[in-house]
């Protein structure tokens, strides 16, 4: 069965850097250290666990004062590599205002990469803030999807006030404003949205244009009903994402086996669905 993993991170020295201080209080949420891995490694990873992978770039500039694993690294990462990594998610800062703008045409336009990731949580800011619909905007005319987190994050989770990191910026709420403000926008959230699971299953049902991965989750923990409507009402609208190398494959396909799905289901979630949706 094909398996196409919409929400992968470079896992490289340059991608652990561009978290600067969260790094020690992300590797104390999740009970491990975080180790850079090479890129052959990287590979080496995707290659044994069978999926294709879109990498995700990430920009926390303006909140961390760390350099960016930005669109040209993982791209860089996508064309050497492109048997394995089959398209990369861009990334821009709302906050650089016309200078994001630039940057978002110029991911499209001249580096060809498939759309945009958001992490309102530690970018500061929501999706449907109308100063920021400027982007949105362009990112419309360009025809391309983005993938928005919802829910809370380990990022700056027991630091002082999170470093000032807003959760309320991830409620489902504010993609349900933007899909409506947008309605020609494809837009998936991003991970199983705790603490508002209810609210993200009610946004994918309503809006025709928001679609829903489950990353960052081990498939056990998935809340009851989000299990019974994955394998009904939300089985077209859900796709498949790890948030590498946040856990282990291994344990994520053993987990989403033992969730009991039919095949038919797990082909809509492992690639059917992210191939109609973003024709991969």
């Amino acid at each position: 069965m094909r398996i196409i993993d919409l929400h992968c991170y470079p896992s490289t020295q340059e991608w652990i850097d561009c978290h600067g201080p969260y790094v020690e209080a992300l590797a104390k949420y999740w009970n491990r250290a975080w180790i850079a891995k090479s890129e052959p490694e990287v590979i080496r990873d995707f290659e044994e666990a069978g999926v294709e992978a879109l990498l995700v770039a990430m920009d926390l500039e303006a909140t961390v004062s760390a350099p960016p694993c930005g669109n040209e690294y993982v791209r860089g990462m996508w064309k050497r590599h492109p048997q394995r990594i089959i398209q990369a998610w861009a990334t821009v800062e709302p906050s650089k205002g016309a200078e994001a703008i630039s940057q978002a045409k110029a991911a499209i336009n001249e580096l060809g990469m498939v759309g945009f990731h958001f992490h309102p949580i530690m970018q500061h800011f929501a999706v449907n803030d109308p100063r920021h619909y400027p982007l949105f905007e362009v990112i419309n005319e360009l025809k391309v999807p983005v993938m928005i987190d919802v829910g809370t994050t380990g990022m700056g989770a027991g630091m002082p006030g999170g470093m000032g990191a807003r959760i309320r910026h991830a409620h489902p709420s504010c993609v349900d404003d933007l899909a409506a403000d947008f309605p020609d926008l494809k837009i998936i959230m991003a991970h199983p949205g705790w603490p508002w699971v209810e609210e993200a299953t009610a946004v994918a049902l309503h809006k025709g244009n928001v679609f829903w991965e489950m990353s960052g989750w081990a498939p056990k923990y998935f809340p009851g009903n989000l299990k019974t409507d994955i394998r009904g009402r939300l089985q077209d609208k859900i796709m498949f994402g790890s948030d590498y190398p946040s856990l282990s494959y291994a344990r994520i396909f053993k987990e989403w086996r033992e969730l009991g799905y039919t095949d038919a289901v797990m082909e809509k979630i492992f690639h059917q669905n992210a191939e109609r949706v973003l024709g991969l």
